[in-house]
């Protein structure tokens, strides 16, 4: 293996999945200015935000719904939705 090629600033960092709330506690060097006390031991650590974790991922749980957080659904049902009826165009009624 090459030396000197892993960063040497880990630090414990609180992870949030943001679809259920849970949290864990890991070593990271990604940079956040937000800070949370964790539950488990009342110590206070920076946190990042998840949008999705192995307590959530379909894989994982065993659950095909995922959580939809951007509104991706309704996004598409207003642009792909179903349209109000259909008039008649005039050369399909003087047949």
């Amino acid at each position: 293996m090459k030396k000197d090629i892993h960063p040497k600033n880990y630090r414990m960092v609180v992870f949030k999945d943001m679809s259920n709330g849970t949290t864990f506690l890991s070593r990271s060097t990604a940079v956040t200015n937000e800070t949370v006390i964790f539950e488990e031991d009342g110590q206070e650590y920076p946190v990042i935000k998840l949008e999705i974790s192995n307590t959530s991922h379909p894989f994982y749980t065993g659950k095909n719904v995922l959580v939809d957080t951007a509104g991706r659904i309704d996004k598409f049902n207003k642009r792909f939705g179903k349209k109000s009826k259909v008039t008649e165009t005039p050369a399909a009624t003087a047949e």
